[in-house]
């Protein structure tokens, strides 16, 4: 029911804004202000909206908690929709929203009504590499082959590899 008001409220009040704006200053520099605060902002999201990005990047690759990176991501897209809906009071909200420090008061009061009844993570790829198999010990399993071209390379093979006397298996390394 709260959408329903706000699907009719605020049609209602971009109007009697445009009225009042417009009987102000005249037709053509209200519709100049929608255009200029919609490139404007729209400006403003994109660099703020990069910045979030690479914040929530930093905290996935330092394993810290993304929820407030996340969350002002969030916000800063509301925010461009917001500002490319033409109207005040849209493009008041949108430019409000890009302000941080609004976002941190924000967050903290829609925080403060979540409650979390529940987490999990995985903790079997946690802290290991997820490109290794589970069962390898530090081994890295490979062939290598030497070509005339690797000969002539002044740094000569390790004696161990070098000795085809030893035979495949010995070294760990197979000669082809």
């Amino acid at each position: 029911m709260k959408l329903f008001w706000l699907f009719l409220l605020v049609p209602i009040i971009e109007i009697g804004l445009f009225i009042q704006v417009g009987g102000l200053i005249g037709l053509w520099p209200t519709l100049a202000i929608v255009v200029l605060t919609a490139i404007v902002g729209t400006a403003l999201m994109r660099s703020q909206g990069a910045q979030a990005w690479l914040e929530i990047q930093r905290s996935f690759g330092e394993m810290r908690d993304p929820t407030r990176p996340l969350a002002h991501g969030v916000m800063i897209l509301i925010a461009g929709m917001l500002l490319l809906t033409p109207g005040f009071f849209t493009d008041t909200l949108g430019m409000l929203l890009l302000v941080p420090g609004v976002r941190d008061r924000l967050m903290r009061q829609i925080a403060g009504r979540v409650k979390v009844t529940g987490f999990q993570m995985n903790s079997a790829t946690m802290g290991r590499n997820p490109y290794r198999a589970a069962d390898d010990e530090g081994v890295i399993d490979g062939d290598y082959t030497v070509t005339p071209e690797d000969r002539r390379d002044p740094v000569d093979l390790p004696p161990e590899l070098d000795d085809p006397s030893r035979g495949p298996g010995r070294s760990g390394w197979t000669r082809h």
